[in-house]
């Protein structure tokens, strides 16, 4: 594990980004702090189009592998009480990117100091816009990648216990759809509903029925969620509106069930418009792949972590959302979860969630760990 000097100097750093939260496409003053800190180190940035985030490079030769760590904030007040609890108003570390770009960082010192061992290139992707969907595109694009054979993350977990590694192959986050639905009827005074064509009673219909999918058309050993989060309508109380709107997601883990469920989910909606008379829309907001783990990977990823650590785990899928997933598209991956507080813990995007500084310790070592053996596996 890392020594103490360095983990004292993590630490310092993670509670400097956890209290300056930038949400994404808006990560300037992070992406500029990770600058500094990388030349700092002499480690060389590879230079972009990108407006933040960066991508950084560690050795030479092939293989070419790359870590990667996301590093926006949500838009969330934070309630966690904590001494460098964020500065930035409305926007927090919510989903623990502050503790995934220190641990890279954190990474990026020690492999410098191994430049001349490594048996090929470590890229480092701070990658900006996780948490809308646009960030691995977008490093994409730069062309930075094109030449890597691995990509490597992580996701910490804190429902799970500190310092726990949770490894698995195959779909371990969940592809995710938002959508928003449009329910257009027709608007009358409330005494005379017969005038009208209530699109609140049809918007009550839509959602009762889209329970339906998961329970009757998904086999019970699939998977598959259907969530309304969201409704909208009218504004007084002795009038029926014209519209109303809702907005929601899907989460899935394997193509069949997410091309049936998108299916099902449209042809229910437009079945139940039809019985009640209005006209719908419906609009897909967001759509990102499953993230899945290349076997071949995985089992060299257990390999050497089973070898230099004890706590580890074959963790349940999260159907919780990663645009790690655009990685694979053009090269294997392997993504991990790391606990980083425990099971009476809040989740991700609450308010109040709490990361522990001792999974700077594991997270770091997954990387080093990882990224040397994958070196000397595809060698």
């Amino acid at each position: 594990m890392i020594k103490e000097k360095l983990y004292k100097e993590l630490v310092e750093i993670r509670h400097y980004l956890h209290a300056h939260p930038e949400i994404s496409e808006e990560e300037f003053e992070t992406t500029k702090f990770i600058r500094e800190k990388l030349l700092d180190w002499e480690i060389e940035i590879l230079e972009s189009n990108l407006k933040t985030g960066l991508v950084a490079k560690i050795g030479s030769g092939k293989p070419v592998i790359a870590l990667r760590a996301d590093i926006d904030a949500l838009p969330i007040l934070e309630e966690t009480g904590l001494e460098f609890e964020s500065k930035n108003k409305g926007a927090m570390h919510a989903c623990g990117h502050d503790l995934h770009m220190t641990s890279l960082l954190g990474a990026a010192q020690l492999l410098k100091k191994q430049e001349q061992e490594l048996k090929g290139t470590i890229k480092l992707i701070f990658q900006p816009a996780e948490e809308i969907g646009e960030g691995a595109k977008q490093v994409l694009q730069t062309g930075l990648l094109s030449d890597v054979q691995a990509f490597l993350g992580y996701h910490n977990m804190p429902t799970l216990p500190t310092g726990l590694i949770g490894l698995r192959e195959g779909g371990v986050m969940a592809a995710v759809e938002r959508f928003e639905i449009i329910v257009k009827g027709q608007g009358s005074h409330a005494a005379f509903p017969q005038e009208g064509r209530d699109p609140i009673l049809a918007s009550s219909a839509i959602v009762q029925n889209l329970q339906q999918i998961v329970s009757r058309n998904i086999s019970p050993q699939k998977t598959a969620v259907v969530s309304i989060t969201h409704i909208e309508s009218g504004n007084t109380w002795n009038v029926l509106p014209n519209n109303a709107r809702l907005e929601g997601t899907i989460r899935t883990f394997e193509n069949e069930v997410r091309t049936l469920t998108k299916r099902r989910f449209s042809e229910i909606i437009e079945a139940t418009a039809k019985a009640y008379d209005v006209q719908v829309e419906i609009k897909w907001l967001m759509e990102a792949e499953p993230t899945f783990n290349d076997f071949d990977l995985t089992e060299q990823i257990r390999q050497i972590t089973e070898q230099w650590y004890d706590k580890v785990i074959y963790p349940e899928p999260s159907s919780a959302g990663e645009d790690f997933a655009n990685y694979q598209k053009q090269a294997p991956s392997f993504f991990a979860f790391i606990g980083s507080n425990g099971p009476e813990a809040s989740g991700l995007h609450f308010p109040d969630m709490l990361v522990q500084d001792e999974a700077l310790k594991v997270a770091v070592e997954y990387y080093i760990q990882s990224a040397q053996h994958l070196l000397e596996y595809l060698k």
